[in-house]
């Protein structure tokens, strides 16, 4: 990984091999957004809510990231990363979900904006999902 800080704003290039969620979680930030991310995945696991669970989409062939857009949280003690993708499959339309893990390949260059003065935190709620509630 490659991270280059300055005040509020974090550039960020994910390598070849580089698992994309568990990279992110070590920038260790529990208020931020990340406004955009591009470049290649593969060995991606997409879901979409049901209702009451995900229903898991499983790519292992190498995908174009044509956008990647989420934010870090808290719930509790723990850091969330809650983003979604839009993909695309070599010739093939675009479409996206929630990713629940991928690995870059070649490289993702991602951009994430700390914010100040304000705390992002999930709670659970019925639905199952972990609602966001900014303070």
């Amino acid at each position: 990984m490659i991270k280059v800080e300055h005040e509020q704003d974090v550039m960020v290039r994910l390598m070849d091999g580089e698992e994309l969620i568990s990279s992110l979680a070590t920038l260790g930030l529990d208020s931020a957004i990340l406004l955009n991310g591009v470049g290649m995945l593969r060995d991606l696991e997409s879901g979409h809510w049901n209702g009451s669970s995900y229903d898991v989409q499983q790519i292992v062939d190498p995908v174009e990231l044509l956008s990647l857009q989420g934010n870090f949280a808290c719930k509790g003690d723990e850091k969330i990363i809650h983003c979604h993708a839009t993909i695309a499959k070599h010739g093939a339309a675009a479409f996206g979900g929630h990713v629940l893990r991928a690995t870059v390949n070649n490289t993702a260059e991602i951009y994430i904006r700390k914010l100040s003065g304000i705390t992002l935190v999930r709670k659970m709620e019925e639905t199952g999902l972990a609602g966001l509630y900014p303070r």
